[in-house]
């Protein structure tokens, strides 16, 4: 029976990509207007092995003054789990919340040290409501199924 009990382990965390585009330094750094700063964030998911997936939190930072970027970094934060013997109706949320949560903390850090390293005052994401994100991301394609095909 042990073979059958739940398994959710962290085989590795570790990140996956970053880059850093500052197309209007030297110049842009003498401006003296606040930035307006946007940021996107996104999770997925896919199959890496039996019972071993790799989840992936995204974060852009994009800063721009006017039209000119000053720095735009993207940043892909990766964990690789292994997950067994679940419920297929539990799957989702571990994938969409659980994995996420453990993931996200090194990806804020990764973020703060880039933009740091490129001269900026470091840019602290925000705590994620994984579990809101998740179930408005359920909600949205509840919606889309509900919604009459055009042909």
């Amino acid at each position: 029976m042990a073979d059958l009990d739940p398994v959710f382990q962290i085989q590795r965390v570790y990140l996956k990509e970053a880059s850093l585009e500052q197309p209007n330094s030297p110049a842009i750094l003498l401006e003296q207007q606040q930035p307006t700063v946007d940021i996107q964030l996104g999770v997925e998911s896919s199959p890496v092995a039996e019972g071993v997936f790799e989840v992936c939190v995204t974060a852009t930072v994009h800063t721009k003054i006017d039209d000119k970027t000053v720095f735009l970094v993207e940043c892909k934060q990766a964990g690789i789990f292994e997950i067994r013997n679940l419920p297929d109706d539990q799957m989702g949320q571990i994938m969409g919340i659980a994995c996420p949560q453990i993931v996200y903390p090194y990806l804020r850090g990764n973020v703060a040290d880039v933009v740091t390293r490129a001269g900026f005052p470091p840019v602290h994401l925000a705590e994620i409501n994984f579990q809101a994100m998740y179930e408005q991301q359920q909600a949205q394609l509840a919606e889309q199924a509900a919604a009459p095909q055009v042909q």
